[in-house]
């Protein structure tokens, strides 16, 4: 090891590599392959192939929940229809449960209506839905694009850090809008210490963009890439800018969502207590 790192050029990668902003899924030993190559040292060969699948890593049910308000949720989810199809079950579960505890403890003001986008789906489906709890049913349903450093048709990577270029999974509350570079924006606030704290400071808005929409998506196979940001197709964006509101639960969810809000115990208290109000 410290003859590799007396090597310059490999160095300097370790460091790029140390600084890069996403959470990369690929191990260092494949980033230095090719410098290594270079000076002469000796490549391992290649290990075991990997399964190239478009399918999202699986998510497991969440515990706590009370067996009530668990088959409620499943309901809630066959209410949608076809709508939501796509809408992964662990991932509605979650965004129900993050929806009910935050309402409890005040930390969205919007009753009744939560926002869920499933970022590990490919960005050729439409993988964000606005529902209306109460009525049960979807509002709207959309393409969404990831961040640059979140990877290309599959986001792979997730990060809360300054300038990665990454999407950052977890809670968010929608705030304000303006009008900036994109036209009609709406802000953002992050609601996960360690997942997306830096939202208002990356910038990170509800906009649209050219590149996430279907005419993009004939002509590539695929979105385009934000810096972050959840960007919306120019043909609906206005439409979901003003169905979730100021003060609404967003849910930007991923297999390595980790927060404080997904406790299931909670929500079934404050379900008992409130229903989806």
């Amino acid at each position: 090891m410290l003859s590799f790192l007396r090597k310059p050029s490999l160095l300097l990668a370790l460091v790029l590599i140390l600084l890069s902003g996403c959470q990369s899924v690929e191990p260092p030993e494949q980033a230095f392959t090719a410098i290594r190559a270079k000076s002469g040292e000796s490549v391992p060969g290649p290990g075991p192939a990997q399964p190239d699948t478009l399918q999202p890593p699986p998510l497991a049910p969440l515990t706590g929940l009370s067996a009530d308000l668990r088959q409620r949720i499943q309901a809630l989810h066959r209410s949608l229809g076809p709508a939501a199809a796509d809408l992964r079950p662990a991932v509605w579960e979650r965004a129900c449960v993050g929806y009910l505890v935050l309402r409890q403890q005040g930390k969205v003001r919007r009753r009744g209506l939560v926002a869920v986008a499933d970022m590990e789906l490919p960005s050729s489906t439409q993988r964000l839905w606005v529902v209306d709890l109460k009525a049960g049913r979807v509002l709207q349903r959309s393409y969404v694009a990831h961040g640059r450093g979140s990877g290309k048709l599959m986001a792979r990577r997730f990060s809360n850090r300054i300038k990665s270029a990454c999407t950052a999974l977890g809670f968010y509350r929608t705030a304000d809008t303006y009008s900036g570079s994109h036209g009609l924006s709406r802000r953002l606030q992050g609601l996960d210490a360690r997942q997306n704290s830096n939202a208002q400071d990356r910038y990170i808005v509800l906009h649209a963009a050219d590149y996430a929409g279907p005419e993009y998506l004939r002509h590539h196979g695929r979105l385009g890439y934000s810096r972050g940001c959840p960007a919306l197709p120019p043909e609906q964006y206005r439409a979901i800018i003003g169905a979730v509101g100021e003060g609404a639960c967003l849910l930007l969810c991923g297999s390595a969502l980790e927060s404080r809000w997904l406790d299931g115990a909670a929500a079934s208290q404050a379900f008992t207590a409130r229903g989806w109000r």
